[in-house]
């Protein structure tokens, strides 16, 4: 009779404890804002915000990368196309965002919107042709310090001689360690591209 009672009670905790663990990966939802976009953005309700990973027309798709998920959207013809001519024209690994409806096991996409190009003033912009002097004088003689924002593994791809490493996404992390004390210095920064 007791060995029954132990057994009993044995199997109800269990029965708990299994209902407990489902109901919190339950709650858990997908990230839906990844890399550089969390700079920006908070996450909303049926917005994934993140980098392309492709589009397929023939399966009606596109592949959004939040951080090491990738979320598979599915979309209509009438899909309203915001910051680019047309899906088929939005670049690989553009930040961009996917409103949809729907829940995050069967997501329907019925817009998205991309990144517009970072707007600097033409008095900030680097010329190659100054950079290039600088890098020839030198860190020390030519008081600067280059930072290559782009992810690490392109960094280590290749760089400009004297650049250290920042990437975007670990800008907040690392910008102490990285940057100089010293304000008045000059900062070039650069990536793949307008951004």
């Amino acid at each position: 009779m007791r060995h029954r009672k132990i057994s009993s009670l044995s199997v109800s905790l269990l029965v708990m404890v299994m209902l407990v663990a489902s109901a919190g990966q339950a709650a858990a939802a997908k990230p839906t804002v990844g890399g550089t976009c969390k700079q920006c953005h908070q996450p909303q309700a049926n917005v994934i915000r993140g980098t392309l990973v492709g589009i397929s027309n023939q399966f009606k798709t596109i592949q959004v990368a939040v951080g090491s998920l990738v979320w598979v959207v599915k979309f209509g013809d009438g899909i309203a196309v915001t910051g680019a001519e047309k899906l088929e024209t939005i670049p690989k690994d553009k930040e961009i965002g996917v409103t949809f409806t729907g829940d995050e096991k069967n997501p329907y996409a019925v817009g998205v919107s991309v990144k517009p190009p970072a707007k600097i003033a033409p008095e900030k912009l680097a010329r190659v042709e100054d950079v290039q002097k600088l890098v020839a004088a030198g860190p020390e003689k030519g008081d600067f310090v280059i930072v290559d924002s782009r992810p690490r593994p392109r960094y280590l791809e290749g760089h400009i001689p004297f650049a250290v490493s920042l990437p975007n996404d670990k800008f907040d992390q690392a910008k102490d360690a990285v940057l100089p004390k010293d304000k008045g210095r000059l900062i070039i920064f650069y990536c793949a591209g307008v951004t």
